[in-house]
């Protein structure tokens, strides 16, 4: 079971930071994530980058149960 850690607006549409999911590549667990948190969430992950164990990562890369996934949303910063 792969962790999933989220931030920002991908946290507050999925409404926690993180969670456990079984998964054997980044696609299933993103979509069990999805299904877990509705339209708002998958709405969100679409503009979402997507890193797994500190590298950014495709649908199908594989992860098992040590790996962690984190979607994050992008930022904007300014004065």
């Amino acid at each position: 079971m792969a962790i999933l850690r989220l931030f920002a607006s991908a946290r507050e549409a999925a409404g926690r930071s993180s969670d456990v999911i079984d998964a054997s590549t980044v696609g299933e667990l993103l979509d069990e994530a999805c299904g877990r948190y509705g339209d708002a969430f998958a709405a969100v992950l679409a503009t979402c980058r997507v890193w797994c164990n500190g590298d950014e990562t495709e649908r199908d890369a594989p992860i098992g149960p040590t790996d962690e996934v984190a979607v994050l949303p992008p930022v904007s910063g300014g004065f």
